[in-house]
């Protein structure tokens, strides 16, 4: 046959079995797709054509992320898995860089050396690196944390403790502050090759803390707030990864032992609430084998286990049996498990598309969120947002618990480059996971009421007794980001007011109104001012918190600043028989 017939039969026989492929170069003979000798697969892009559709596809293969818009999905396929994809008729095109660039990470944390961080990775601490930091951050700041355990991975029960490891956890607050605080619980690395994620939560705790009576925020976020930091939820998993290895579950080998590539549980499959009862689809997988298997059981894996028994400590049940029920406005409580990658901000449901009965709030305060992070914020099962789950952890805080829940899915890669981390990814993460601990007081109430930024005083530095101080502030109602996922309403601001030593949602705190710069207040964003004589303060660092109200008598979380009353100095001469006040 004539060469360029060939080549068009080929490609009709390509297009009635469903293998439309593109293919980079290099290429082996007669179509065969590209695929580095050290992978086992490529990473490709492949077409869906409704949500059903991609609800099949995400049980059936390693999706990593979706684009909705234009209906294609990125997955890691194995040779085999593309060629059973040759059966359907969609498009599918091999990402050669993407793939190139995963077989360079995999190299590198396979043949760097050791000398700190994960090989190849160094800004990303190993397993025992981060437990060698939480306990070093305990014995740093006894006052401040405090270790626990929330119970032992896979291996760990297996071996009676020869291998595997415990699952440790750290509680931060002023020990020394009484009374009930709310809780904020933020988890990370579950899907053990997700790098950014067990770095980031590690670094909120270790910011949090170090800036105690530095950063008024942080001081008062600690001595009012409870917050629980699980920075490694699989590290049997996680170890794994380290190697190089995309390994997303944990090590589980009673079943698919034949595999030694694909057994494990998805441990965001296998908590107790909705396990595997996606409404209409399959959202997660029977099969040992898949990448989303949901295990034996609801809550079948040690590792969830002791998460669900952690959240049902630290957390009352706020929220009725129903689907329906709602938990109440006032409930207090968050939690947050970070996840990568796929730049969004997710909230429940995600077994069903029907939003939860919290959804508005659980929305407005992912917004908030988005607004920080640039990601946006949608409900996880909902059309568009990216596919359905069940038995996921943000799924069970709130179903079971009714606790505002959330799942940040950071970055652009499962191994993310050390300098995009440092430079665009842990920074607005950690400005967000703070205003999270901020809002954990009231969560479905306090987010969609003005923030408060820009705080200032007239005077820096430390203040002689008795001066007046003027306090500035700006509410803003409008901080929000949902990434093209509809419109958050703002109001315009109808108060401000500043509390000092506590703040304003404490009974019996003694607040003072501020007043408008403007002359009044009609805008979503405003600035205030008030005077504050400091002729009674006694000597000593003061907190100040400053927080606002919108038209719709929502109170936003507070800022806090610092004002230091110390001795009045004096310059070493006299100007006219009186001495002169040093400022």
């Amino acid at each position: 046959m004539h060469i360029p017939h060939l080549a068009q039969a080929i490609m009709v026989v390509m297009a009635l079995t469903g293998w439309f492929l593109t293919m980079p170069a290099p290429v082996a003979a007669q179509g065969e797709p590209f695929i580095p000798t050290t992978l086992d697969g490529v990473v490709v892009q492949i077409s869906f054509t409704d949500q059903d559709d991609l609800q099949r596809l995400v049980a059936q293969f390693d999706v990593w992320r979706v684009d909705h818009a234009t209906k294609q999905a990125t997955l890691w396929v194995t040779k085999k898995e593309l060629r059973r994809l040759q059966t359907q008729t969609r498009q599918i095109i091999v990402d050669q860089k993407a793939t190139s660039d995963l077989l360079a990470a995999q190299t590198a944390a396979q043949t760097s050396a050791n000398t700190g961080g994960i090989p190849g990775y160094a800004c990303y601490r190993t397993v025992e690196e981060t437990y060698a930091s939480m306990a070093q951050l305990a014995q740093e700041f006894p006052a401040l944390v405090r270790e626990v355990v929330l119970g032992e991975s896979w291996e760990f029960q297996r071996s009676s403790g020869a291998t595997g490891y415990k699952i440790p956890g750290v509680v931060l607050t002023n020990q020394a502050t009484p009374g009930s605080k709310p809780v904020f619980f933020l988890m990370a690395a579950i899907h053990a090759r997700e790098y950014t994620t067990a770095e980031t939560a590690m670094r909120f705790a270790e910011r949090l803390v170090r800036s105690y009576g530095v950063d008024a925020d942080a001081t008062w976020l600690l001595d009012y707030t409870e917050i629980h930091v699980v920075p490694q939820a699989n590290p049997d998993g996680r170890k794994r990864a380290e190697g190089g290895l995309l390994w997303r579950k944990n090590t589980n080998n009673d079943l698919c032992g034949f595999d030694p590539m694909s057994y494990g549980v998805d441990l965001n499959r296998n908590s107790s609430f909705k396990w595997g009862q996606c409404t209409g689809v399959n959202c997660s997988s029977a099969d040992a084998c898949s990448i989303v298997y949901r295990g034996a059981g609801a809550a079948s894996e040690p590792e969830v286990q002791a998460l669900e028994a952690y959240m049902r400590t630290i957390f009352s049940d706020a929220r009725g049996p129903l689907n329906s029920d709602a938990a109440p406005a006032d409930a207090s409580g968050l939690m947050i498990s970070l996840h990568s990658y796929f730049p969004k901000i997710l909230f429940p449901w995600g077994w069903t598309q029907t939003p939860a009965p919290n959804g508005v709030a659980l929305q407005t305060l992912a917004r908030k969120f988005g607004y920080y992070t640039g990601y946006p914020a949608c409900q996880s099962g909902a059309p568009g947002c990216i596919y359905m789950t069940d038995g996921t952890t943000d799924d069970f805080a709130y179903g079971e618990l009714g606790v505002a829940a959330f799942t940040f899915e950071l970055g652009n890669a499962f191994f993310e480059p050390c300098a995009t981390f440092e430079s665009s990814i842990i920074t607005p993460t950690l400005v967000s996971l703070t205003y999270a601990a901020k809002a954990a007081i009231l969560p479905y109430r306090a987010p969609s009421g003005p923030e408060v930024i820009d705080v200032s005083l007239s005077i820096s530095g430390v203040i002689a007794p008795g001066q007046i101080v003027t306090l500035t502030a700006t509410a803003d109602d409008s901080r929000f980001y949902s990434g093209g996922y509809g419109v958050e309403p703002v109001q315009p601001i109808q108060a401000m007011r500043y509390s000092v030593g506590q703040p304003g949602w404490i009974t019996g705190t003694v607040t003072t109104p501020m007043t408008p710069t403007d002359g009044a207040f009609t805008t979503p964003v405003e600035s205030a001012f008030a005077l504050i004589d400091t002729q009674s303060w006694a000597k000593g660092q003061h907190i100040i918190f400053v927080d606002a109200q919108d038209a719709d008598n929502v109170w936003g979380a507070p800022t806090a600043i610092f004002l230091t009353i110390g001795e009045r100095r004096y310059l070493p001469f006299v100007l006219g028989g009186e001495r002169l006040d040093d400022e």
